[in-house]
């Protein structure tokens, strides 16, 4: 499974980006990764060959029909269901907004939904919103020794009355991968939905949300090396029972009817081109041509995962070896199946912001600030103290990358 990394890297045209005369090192990945070449070419093609909108009797229309149906078979291909399970929007956030609103009209003032403190606010604030019906809304702690969640806790908020249980796959700020097929046992005991965001989860390893059984499933394809865009897995039988809010007109096809106006198709095509990426990843890396694309991607995320924990491996010993740095999250290397190559730290003399801005005059990107999880840096005292710096590494980052990032940590410090 070793990594063609030369040729990983050639297909990302933005890491040729320089600062300063020194090569950019993207480790910004949490927020949105870099794309490969394929789907800019998928987004240029499309407008240059297909721009139109959708179910026309002329040339361009049919074309679009088709870019919207291949869309749907990649994320399928991607997520392990079917290509009518998959609705697309303008990003998750505003997806699960449309979804809770939808969900809200089946609940009672009474009914619980349990959510946590590791969570994005995506998948926070749109149940919370639910509250304005009578619904009561129970948070599970976390541990702030290694910023896993309560499991314990998790158990004892979860009782008859729960009818809907919101769990991120991945944290988006310290990594820690959540034991989301533990999660569902507990809500199927008392007959309650799963809700997962998979946002931060879904460059890193792979998904199939048949084994997991969750009835949703939230992905940022900007994330996993596509443009900016959201989907969300559901259920058919869920997509079909559930009333979306949409315009009379708008079509009542199982996906179609959650897709409110018109689709940013261009981005579409890009999906796709993201998705051809990792199945060629798949079959470069295997050295055989697998017979479905599915099979390539999940070859290729399972590579993906061997080479970000072995990285992350080599990064988290560095930073942890650097005086007055403050790690948060899983440091033990026996649990690093728990979590993605994402990190947060604090520097004792600099707040995050100096530390990321110093970072930057550098080359190397990173974020600081709370990155929407507001829950869990309150949670960690840190939210008024300019929260923490997050270093997030995908499978087109290197080593020398690290020991770059390493050099000026240790400078500050």
């Amino acid at each position: 499974m070793s990594l063609d990394i030369a040729w990983i890297r050639s297909q990302f045209p933005a890491l040729a980006e320089r600062v300063n005369g020194k090569p950019a090192v993207f480790f910004d990945g949490p927020g949105g990764t870099q794309v490969p070449e394929r789907v800019i070419d998928n987004i240029s093609n499309y407008l240059r060959h297909s721009n139109a909108n959708t179910h026309g009797a002329f040339l361009t229309s049919q074309r679009t029909d088709v870019v919207i149906g291949d869309s749907r078979q990649a994320m399928a291909d991607f997520l392990g269901c079917a290509p009518d399970e998959v609705m697309f929007g303008a990003n998750m956030t505003s997806l699960t907004f449309a979804l809770s609103r939808s969900i809200g009209r089946t609940l009672k003032a009474g009914d619980e939904i349990v959510t946590t403190r590791l969570d994005h606010d995506a998948n926070v604030a749109p149940w919370h919103a639910l509250k304005e019906l009578g619904v009561v809304i129970k948070e599970v702690d976390v541990d702030v020794e290694d910023c896993t969640l309560d499991m314990a806790d998790f158990a004892s908020k979860i009782t008859p009355k729960t009818k809907l249980v919101a769990v991120g796959f991945a944290s988006n700020a310290v990594g820690t991968i959540n034991d989301v097929k533990a999660v569902v046992k507990m809500a199927r005991a008392v007959g309650a939905m799963v809700f997962v965001d998979a946002v931060h989860y879904a460059p890193h390893g792979p998904i199939d949300v048949k084994d997991l059984d969750v009835d949703f499933l939230a992905c940022s394809p900007y994330k996993f090396f596509a443009p900016h865009s959201g989907t969300i897995y559901g259920k058919k039988h869920h997509l079909e029972r559930l009333a979306p809010y949409k315009v009379r007109p708008a079509g009542e096809e199982t996906t179609e009817r959650w897709e409110t106006g018109t689709k940013n198709h261009e981005v579409m095509a890009g999906v796709t081109g993201a998705i051809d990426y990792l199945a060629e990843l798949g079959n470069r890396t295997a050295g055989t041509q697998f017979a479905t694309r599915r099979e390539a991607v999940d070859y290729a995320m399972h590579a993906i995962q061997a080479y970000e924990r072995e990285l992350s491996e080599y990064m988290i010993s560095k930073l942890l070896a650097i005086p007055g740095l403050t790690f948060y999250g899983i440091t033990d290397s026996d649990k690093f199946g728990n979590r993605t190559p994402t990190v947060a730290i604090r520097m004792a003399k600099h707040t995050p912001e100096h530390v990321a801005k110093t970072l930057a005059n550098e080359g190397i990107f990173v974020w600081n600030g709370n990155y929407y999880a507001i829950n869990l840096t309150e949670r960690l005292g840190v939210e008024d103290k300019g929260g923490m710096v997050r270093i997030g590494l995908v499978h087109y980052n290197t080593k020398e990358e690290v020991d770059r990032l390493i050099a000026v940590l240790r400078s500050l410090a």
